[in-house]
């Protein structure tokens, strides 16, 4: 296992963590990677286009011109798909573009992201926050002295309102709790900040995991 210093909101070392191995030292799987990243982008889409099918767009009852005689092609409705002002032929509709993925391969996907941060040095450990108020130049201040550098993944407790509120207004910033981290965030992020206790409660035995 690897391990990382502790730091407080001043830069200065508190202590040291070990990186569990199983969360922090894998082999990124690139495969489960894209596929697990492109489900996720995908899901993201509305999925709320819709065109107009010849029986959906309004007027066309009368057939626009005699069968024979004009010289002109035949038709029977001045909404046919050929015709401007018609209806769309095999347009796209509603649909959902979410698709399945097994929760074994997202917590591969996971753990393959947090690993390539880990091996690049960009997974950072503070000992607290402790900001007493939201304040948004004291998170500033603190991702500077921690070192934290481009777009910042910050992994925070849910309950800490104050933390999550004083990365609200920074653009560079990203605040989630531990079970929002996900593969995309990670992947898109420069660094990963979590403080000790969330990365304890992390590092934690779990069960079910697979390799």
């Amino acid at each position: 296992m690897s391990a990382v210093k502790i730091k407080s909101v001043t830069g200065s070392e508190t202590g040291s963590v070990e990186l569990a191995e199983d969360l922090f030292g894998i082999e990124p799987n690139m495969a489960v990677l894209h596929q697990v990243v492109t489900a996720q982008l995908a899901a993201r889409r509305a999925g709320t286009q819709s065109t107009k099918t010849r029986s959906e767009v309004r007027g066309g009852g009368a057939k626009p011109w005699k069968q024979k005689g004009t010289g002109r092609a035949r038709q029977g409705s001045i909404r046919s798909p050929q015709l401007r002002g018609g209806g769309v032929a095999l347009g796209p509709k509603p649909r959902s573009y979410a698709q399945r993925t097994p929760k074994k391969m997202v917590r591969l996907a996971l753990r393959s992201a947090l690993s390539d941060r880990a091996a690049d040095d960009k997974v950072l450990v503070i000992d607290s926050w402790g900001f007493d108020q939201p304040k948004t130049s004291a998170a500033l201040a603190a991702l500077g002295a921690i070192g934290a550098e481009g777009f910042v993944l910050v992994v925070a407790d849910r309950d800490d309102a104050n933390t999550w509120r004083s990365f609200n207004n920074l653009q560079h910033v990203h605040v989630l709790s531990p079970g929002e981290l996900n593969a995309y965030d990670v992947l898109v992020s420069d660094c990963v900040v979590f403080t000790a206790e969330v990365l304890d409660s992390m590092q934690s035995p779990r069960s079910g995991d697979d390799k």
